[in-house]
């Protein structure tokens, strides 16, 4: 299962998140793909407030503070179908 997550450099939230995801990469078959969005003009002009970003498939799941109960809820939800 891809996961996104959008994110910068020397960023808390980001680091936090990344292990939140790892974490629950234990439990689920996810591929983390981080993205820097200073590397993009069109990502960092979208998301530039709203970092850490997580994304599945095509859906923006969470951003700011992740929790692992809302990613994991969410991945449960797709399991599930």
């Amino acid at each position: 299962m891809q996961v996104t997550m959008y994110s910068k450099e020397n960023c808390s939230l980001c680091t936090k998140a990344k292990k939140v995801i790892e974490e629950l990469s234990e439990e689920y078959p996810i591929e983390l793909h981080e993205i820097d969005i200073y590397k993009d003009d069109q990502l960092l002009e979208k998301y530039q407030i709203m970092i850490p970003v997580i994304e599945i498939g095509r859906t923006e799941v969470e951003y700011g503070i992740i929790h692992k109960e809302t990613i994991q809820e969410y991945l449960n939800h797709l399991l599930k179908k």
